[in-house]
Formats: C-alpha cells, sequence, structure tokens
C-alpha cells in the first residue's frame, strides 16, 4: 500500500443536499484525506469528507475498481431510462448490479423513537404497513430478477417483528425460494417473547439482524434515547441459543464521539459470543431523513477512520491490512460458476462502498484474521484464472488449479471448511464455513451529502416496494423513500381507530 506520487483526482455525479438535482462532483485528495466538493448553481458550495484516509482509498481503487468487477446489471429492468439516474430507479437499465440483499419494510410502526432513525411512523406522522398480499409481490418481484434470482431477503421496518404475521410472511419467502430469511430488529419483542420468537424461527428465519452499537448503556441513551438496552440485548443472544439459532448479525450504528471507541470491545463480545454471532456489520452513521447539516458535520466518520479504530483497539490485532473491499468476492462467484456449472451472485458494488475481514476463533476462543491463515489476494487470483479457463473451454484445467492453492492453506481447520465450500458449492457448506468466523464488515450507506452516482449504480442491495419497483439502498432512502411510503401510508388517527392499538404495539 505504498502512497503513490501522484495525488488521487476524479470526477463523478452527486446531489444537491437541498434541491436533490444532479450536478458534478470532484473527488479528491489533500492531506492524506480524501474530499468532495461539489457546486449547485441555485446553493452553492458544499464539501464533506469522502473517505478518512488517501493510501487506503487509493489501494481499494487500484486494485478493485476496475471493469470485471462490474456488473452487468438485470437482463429484465423494471423501469425504462427516461430522466435518467437516480430518478428513473426500479431498477433502470443504468444500473449495473444485480440484487445480492433484497430488503422489505414491513412497516414503520416501531417500539422505539432512536434519534438517528429515518424510517419510524413518529418521525413522519403516517402509518406505512404494506398488507400480506403486498409483501408476497414484493417477494416475487425480488424472485423475478434475470440472470440472478434474489435468494437473500431481510425484513425491516420500523420494527418488524410488531407485526403478528411476520411468521407467514417468512414462510412465503421461503416457499418462493428465497434460500436466506433475515430479520431487522431491536430485539426488544424476542427478548420478551420466547414464542414469537420461535414462531420466528419455525418459520424458517435464517438470520437476526440485531441493532447492536455496544455493551455500554451511555451509547444507547445517545443513539436510541434509552438506557435500559444492554440487558435486552442479551436476553435475544440468550434466546436464541435456547432455541438454537445460531446466527446473529450484531449491526452497529457508528457515530463519532459516540461509541467510536467501542469498537474493539464490541469484537471481543462477538468472539465471546461466536456460537451465535456470525457478523458485526458496522455502519457508519448515514445523514438520511431527519439528520440536520450541523450534526453531519460532528459525527461523520468512515471506512477507513473504522479500519484504524479497529487496529488501535485491538492492538495490531487486526490491521489495515487485513481488511478487503466488499466487491473482493467477485472472482469467487465467477469461478464457482466454472466449477459447478451454475450462477451464483456476483457482489459488484463499488469497492468504496464497504470494507470486510473474516476472524477465524479457535478452539480456545482465540481469534486472528483470516489473512494469518491465506494468501487471500491469491486465492482471489486463482478463482480469475479458474473463470479464465472457464471461459476458454479448460474446465479440468480449472479444478486442478484449485487443488493445487488448498495445501497452501496454513490451517488444517480453514482448509477443511473451504474445500468443502469449493467442492460442494452449496448454502450448507458455506454456513459451516461462517461457523467458525465472525465475519467484521464496515457498510457505509450514502447520504444526500455524499452521495455518488458512481457507486449508486453499482448497489446489491435494493428495496423492493409497493409500486412494484426495485430500488438501490443509498437512493431509496436518500430521494424515494418518502414518496413511496406516501402513496401506500394511511393517516396514525385512522390507523389507530382501525386496530384499536398504539402504533408502538403488536398487531
Amino acid at each position: 500500500m505504498a502512497e503513490e506520487a501522484a495525488k488521487f483526482e476524479n470526477y463523478s455525479v452527486s446531489l444537491c443536499p437541498e434541491c436533490l438535482k444532479r450536478i458534478p462532483m470532484r473527488i479528491y485528495e489533500e492531506g492524506n484525506v480524501i474530499y468532495l466538493e461539489k457546486n449547485c448553481p441555485e446553493h452553492g458550495k458544499f464539501e464533506d469528507v469522502y473517505w478518512g484516509d488517501a493510501e487506503l482509498f487509493k489501494w481499494f481503487y487500484r486494485n478493485w475498481y476496475s471493469a470485471k468487477y462490474s456488473g452487468s446489471g438485470l437482463e429484465n429492468p423494471q423501469t425504462e431510462f427516461i430522466i435518467g439516474c437516480p430518478f428513473d430507479c426500479g431498477l433502470c437499465p443504468q444500473h449495473k448490479s444485480h440484487t445480492v440483499l433484497g430488503i422489505i419494510d414491513v412497516t414503520n410502526r416501531c417500539n422505539m423513537a432512536c434519534p438517528v432513525c429515518f424510517a419510524h411512523a413518529g418521525a413522519v406522522n403516517y402509518i406505512y404497513e404494506p398488507t400480506y398480499d403486498q409483501v408476497v409481490d414484493m417477494i416475487k418481484l425480488l424472485r423475478s430478477n434475470k440472470p440472478w434470482a434474489c435468494n437473500s431477503l431481510q425484513f425491516s421496518g420500523g420494527e418488524p417483528t410488531l407485526r403478528n404475521d411476520l411468521p407467514d410472511l417468512v414462510a412465503e419467502a421461503k416457499k418462493a425460494g428465497i434460500t436466506h430469511v433475515e430479520v431487522n430488529t431491536n430485539g426488544l419483542r424476542l427478548a420478551e417473547d420466547i414464542n414469537y420468537f420461535r414462531r420466528l424461527l419455525d418459520a424458517g428465519v435464517s438470520t437476526l439482524y440485531l441493532q447492536f452499537d455496544g455493551i455500554r448503556e451511555e451509547i444507547y441513551r445517545k443513539t436510541r434515547g434509552r438506557s435500559d438496552l444492554v440487558p435486552i440485548k442479551e436476553k435475544v443472544i440468550e434466546n436464541a441459543r435456547k432455541l438454537g439459532l445460531d446466527s446473529i448479525v450484531l449491526v452497529v450504528t457508528l457515530a463519532r464521539g459516540v461509541n467510536d471507541q467501542d469498537l474493539g470491545n464490541i469484537i471481543d463480545y462477538a468472539v465471546k459470543n461466536h456460537d451465535v454471532v456470525r457478523c458485526i456489520n458496522i455502519q457508519p452513521i448515514s445523514m438520511a431523513g431527519r439528520a440536520r447539516k450541523e450534526d453531519m458535520r460532528k459525527m461523520r466518520i468512515t471506512v477507513p477512520d473504522a479500519i484504524k479504530l479497529i487496529e488501535e483497539q485491538t492492538s495490531g490485532r487486526i490491521t489495515r491490512k487485513d481488511w478487503r473491499p466488499t466487491d473482493w468476492p467477485v472472482p469467487i462467484s465467477k469461478g464457482m460458476e466454472v466449477l459447478k456449472n451454475r450462477t451464483y451472485p456476483e457482489f459488484t458494488m463499488n469497492p468504496l462502498c464497504g470494507a470486510a475481514t473474516f476472524l477465524v476463533v479457535e478452539e480456545d476462543g482465540a481469534y486472528s484474521p483470516i489473512t494469518q491463515y491465506l494468501d487471500v489476494d491469491k486465492f482471489a487470483e486463482i478463482f480469475w484464472e479458474i473463470y479464465y479457463s472457464g471461459v476458454k473451454g479448460k474446465r479440468a484445467i480449472a479444478k486442478m488449479r484449485m487443488l493445487e492453492f488448498l495445501p497452501m492453506i496454513k490451517s488444517p481447520l480453514v482448509r477443511g471448511l473451504l474445500k468443502d465450500v469449493i467442492t460442494k458449492g452449496s448454502y450448507e457448506a458455506l454456513g459451516k464455513f461462517m461457523r467458525r468466523i465472525v465475519m467484521v464488515g464496515i457498510m457505509h450507506f450514502m447520504d444526500v451529502w455524499n452521495f455518488d452516482l458512481d457507486r449508486a449504480q453499482r448497489c446489491v442491495i435494493h428495496y423492493a416496494a409497493p409500486d412494484g419497483k426495485i430500488r438501490s439502498f443509498c437512493t431509496y432512502n436518500s430521494i424515494h423513500r418518502s414518496n413511496v411510503e406516501k402513496q401506500f401510508a394511511i393517516p396514525i388517527e385512522e390507523w389507530v381507530k382501525r386496530h384499536g392499538k398504539k402504533i408502538n404495539e403488536p398487531v
């Protein structure tokens, strides 16, 4: 990662934070930081930090930002190119990636009122809660994608567990062919109602996406407006253990000056509970919805900032060299297509969207990044060779290359698990591998201040909506959410009269 002599400079397209019109954006390096600047003819100049470390930025950009890591979009886009991206989002022909993770918001009702939330009913003064049939139609919409039918779905909100019919919707997703179903939750109901938790698992939930900002109550006072949440998070984990669920993702909303000094402790907590915790997903705070400009300036934190904090807080056990961008798996997918003669999801997002590393947990509870067990870049390079050999019709050579590489893996445990993933190529084999791993991911979702059209067009995390369209995550939350929800929303008073319940109660 030696620093290049030439300073980075490039141009993209962004949005004016005031009027949301498309405007040009300059991305440039200064003082080992990557900045952005943009000018709106009507509202003037805007500046922000794009990435907090230029050296890491250029390493990711130089090695993983190229045509071979970019996708080709959908064969059957739902909308036409009329006004242009991101306003035709639906998905339109300009979108370059298919859906890897689909999201369906099943309600905007919530049993909390978090200051950092952009999607709850109390903030917008209406109820958005798609009908059962509308949710089923959205599942079918995601499954209709070609050439890859989405097979990983997250039910989100609001708080999705406020819907009593959520287990039935999970069953509908499984029936439609969704392999992996996860529920995004604050955990309140799952801590209190283990029978409801059991119904979700019996219906086919694969993973809980558990809101988890740290293990200190003062963090939650700032991020969630409550100071009684640590025991609730621990109760969810305890209930998962009782019920046999071994796949929880700890979802950390990361804010400067709030919990940025807690990342090392969160990692230790996840490793200690690795029998049920599969992943930590760190999300630097996105200033969508109600966030104000002055708050954004105080709290903005970027992917490399989090990487460096983790290096410091783990005393160098996890270094900045142990991370790879979120599109690193592309050659694995392409190589597996050759080896197994079937289609796999391709993580063709922009490499600057996020980063990840895998921690291998040994029998004694100690952990090390997977980069200490194998050369992950050589691993990816061999998969590229497998893919290109397959393209040339030399599949036998491709398989031999894989067998050559396996003995190079230092750990017998990792070697055996990866061998199963590669030879079987199944969801079950991948699950077995992940059960000895704690993944740590950092995904920096965009807002109107740092919106980059290039990133939006390569997004692989997509919302399905009742209007029959699919939209990329950051585009939906920055531009389309309120317009879509209002089409299908009802006033809070009408909802309360219809159901005879408070909006924070299960229905």
